[in-house]
């Protein structure tokens, strides 16, 4: 177990990094540059790696991978991302963290109490909830009164996170052979 949880506590972070980068540049092309960012696009990963935890070492290790990830993932946002002198640089940076934890944790308390059901309904629903709160809460946090468009953008950003969620299903299904479930 210990090899594989350090390697999914390493990707969560390196899906924390990546979001939180990529978050600050919309996607310009074909009119979606109000609407979309590319964090949009790497996000839902962590959900994928929360719910394997979950499904196969339960929610304590999977909690414990979301705090490693956490760590990880703003500790390198805040020194390799963050322009201590832009406000909304330092925004991010907090709207991250505060949406990551409050999502991530609400997924794996979700995932745990549906996981019993048939194996699409506690994936499914629990990263569907937790991309809802992330987003609200990070674009709210981020950019509220900052004259970015963050309702249209977080959005966006919704949409397509839920469509990645389901087709992170496919990965999901693929990869409970090698998840035994608890």
């Amino acid at each position: 177990m210990n090899r594989l949880f350090l390697s999914l506590s390493f990707m969560m972070g390196a899906v924390v990094l990546t979001s939180n980068y990529l978050v600050q540049f919309p996607i310009n092309h074909y009119g979606l540059e109000k609407i979309l960012t590319y964090g949009a696009l790497s996000y839902p990963v962590a959900f994928l790696i929360t719910d394997l935890a979950n499904r196969s070492y339960g929610k304590e290790v999977a909690r414990k991978i979301v705090y490693i990830g956490f760590t990880l993932g703003i500790s390198f946002t805040l020194l390799f991302s963050t322009n201590f002198a832009d406000l909304i640089s330092i925004r991010i940076a907090i709207g991250s963290g505060t949406a990551f934890l409050v999502a991530q944790l609400l997924d794996v308390q979700i995932f745990d109490n549906l996981r019993k059901k048939k194996w699409y309904v506690a994936p499914l629903t629990s990263s569907i909830l937790g991309s809802i709160v992330d987003t609200f809460l990070f674009f709210s946090i981020s950019f509220y009164a900052t004259g970015v468009p963050w309702v249209t953008l977080s959005l966006g950003d919704l949409t397509i996170k839920i469509l990645i969620t389901l087709l992170m299903l496919i990965p999901f299904r693929l990869l409970l052979k090698k998840f035994k479930p608890v």
